[in-house]
């Protein structure tokens, strides 16, 4: 908490004002006063902790709504109007490209993307308040975790880059089941690195590379040394979504 009001005392308020001033100058088409318009409900302070916390957790809108008592469209209209002020103050992850595009073809993905790169595939959870509709509870309550949730799929590359990623899906949807219904379209000579809870990836998609851990059958005791040296080097290269996410 202490290097928290240090950087916010020393650097965001001291920098606010001319930052706010430099955003509601760039529309040349403004006819309103600069001081006129709806005011945050958030005050600076809250607005750059919430900030913080959704680069940190990489928490969704709605979660970050939830805790901060906003729309999740204002949580997301916050961020973005002071985010560059943030990043002037200390380093926050920054985007690899200005020009967010959402890639829909084989062809796309290769211009952003070299060729013969692997997609490591992987969905995460985050736990949301209680439903008080009963249904509600039924659909978003996730078994593997234990409470109600939402899931995202997330698509990197080897170097942690998210190149696809979904909107959230009820936490009680197994994450293949959504990985069937979602999955990104990829050149064929790009391979998808995927958990056990893909099983059944190979057969649904056969003309996708796809790489997934041996699995012990019933009938034998161990796997053998060659396949746990498989599971072994495949773990290491997945790592970089658990990193992700």
């Amino acid at each position: 908490m202490q290097e928290f009001d240090v950087i916010y005392d020393k650097e965001i308020t001291k920098k606010y004002d001319k930052h706010k001033l430099q955003r509601l100058s760039k529309r040349k088409d403004k006819k309103r006063d600069i001081s006129a318009g709806r005011p945050f409900k958030l005050d600076v302070r809250d607005r750059f902790l919430m900030l913080l916390i959704y680069y940190r957790l990489y928490i969704s809108y709605t979660l970050s709504g939830f805790l901060f008592d906003l729309d999740q469209s204002n949580v997301c209209s916050d961020i973005q109007k002071i985010e560059s002020l943030i990043r002037k103050c200390f380093p926050i992850p920054q985007k690899v490209y200005n020009i967010t595009k959402r890639l829909r073809t084989p062809d796309e993905v290769e211009k952003y993307f070299p060729a013969g790169f692997l997609a490591f595939v992987d969905t995460t959870e985050q736990q949301i308040p209680w439903p008080i509709d009963k249904n509600r509870r039924k659909i978003f309550y996730s078994g593997k975790k234990k409470r109600h949730t939402v899931k995202t799929q997330l698509m990197v590359n080897n170097q942690g880059i998210v190149i696809h990623k979904t909107h959230y899906k009820k936490g009680r949807r197994h994450d293949y089941d959504i990985y069937k219904e979602n999955h990104p379209i990829t050149p064929k000579n790009i391979v998808n690195v995927v958990d056990l809870g893909y099983l059944g990836i190979e057969k649904d998609f056969p003309a996708q590379l796809s790489s997934i851990p041996y699995r012990k059958k019933r009938n034998v005791k161990q796997l053998s040394k060659n396949q746990k040296e498989y599971n072994k080097i495949h773990s290491q290269k997945r790592i970089v979504i658990e990193y992700t996410i």
